[in-house]
């Protein structure tokens, strides 16, 4: 069954769990020019999440100049597909931008133009395959908030407005009480997208609200015990246990 015509994309579970795969494991060589800490052109700060990024804290960096790195850096306020970032790299712009409590309160005005990568809503807003950026106060006007979290399903999202966003990639376990979900900004390994799993209770009791965007076609029956198994035994395996999880952006 397809999705709201009226919604601004359409999209399956099937589709968002891909894209979100493929923005987690996206091959890339960046180089040494790829990497900024400092102002940009235009007197934005900038910091690259790359190996030399705070290496001493939890939120350090990770890509390395020279290697092929895995998975599309978080930048704040970030928008990139695979083909654009690449694009952008070779161009010379730095790879991500790590977010910062200055970012979070100069909002849009601390968006670098001259840095690519993703952010939570970025990356989210890619998954559902949006044609521009909803931000977590904006995801709700294109969403349904779900009668309860055991409704959640491959596609659907978990939002604090204001906040982080993550995708939920479905159920880490038959009892539901443990969910896999995609992310970038989120610890552990807070500057790259991947998969992990939580215990659902934490991640309600941190303030997240199921939504369901309204232009995600169903591939089931609508009882969400029926909801189609999308992650590989491979990607299962991957996933990143957060027993205790934070909401991701300081």
């Amino acid at each position: 069954m397809p999705g709201d015509p009226s919604a601004p994309s359409q999209v399956t579970p099937t589709e968002s769990i891909a894209i979100a795969q493929r923005l987690s494991t996206h091959p890339w060589r960046p180089f040494a020019s790829n990497i900024l800490h400092g102002k940009d052109r235009d007197g934005i700060l900038v910091n690259t999440p790359d190996i030399g990024h705070e290496p001493q804290h939890d939120r350090r960096g990770w890509w390395l100049p020279g290697e092929v790195n895995s998975g599309v850096p978080y930048k704040w306020g970030g928008f990139d597909d695979p083909a654009s970032f690449d694009a952008a790299i070779g161009n010379g712009l730095a790879a991500g931008d790590v977010s910062s409590p200055a970012k979070r309160l100069a909002d849009n005005a601390a968006v670098s133009k001259h840095a690519a990568g993703l952010d939570c809503s970025g990356f989210v807003s890619r998954c559902l395959k949006l044609p521009g950026v909803h931000d977590t106060s904006q995801l709700p006007a294109v969403c349904d908030k779900l009668p309860s979290a055991m409704d959640l399903r491959p596609g659907d999202v978990l939002n604090i407005p204001h906040r982080h966003v993550v995708l939920c990639a479905g159920w880490s376990n038959p009892e539901r009480t443990w969910i896999y979900y995609y992310e970038t900004g989120g610890g552990p390994s807070y500057w790259k997208p991947g998969l992990k799993q939580a215990p659902l209770d934490a991640m309600l009791a941190l303030g997240y609200q199921p939504l369901r965007y309204r232009g995600m076609a169903h591939e089931a029956r609508p009882d969400s015990k029926d909801a189609p198994e999308l992650l590989t035994r491979a990607a299962k395996a991957s996933a990143i246990a957060v027993p205790n999880p934070t909401i991701g952006e300081p």
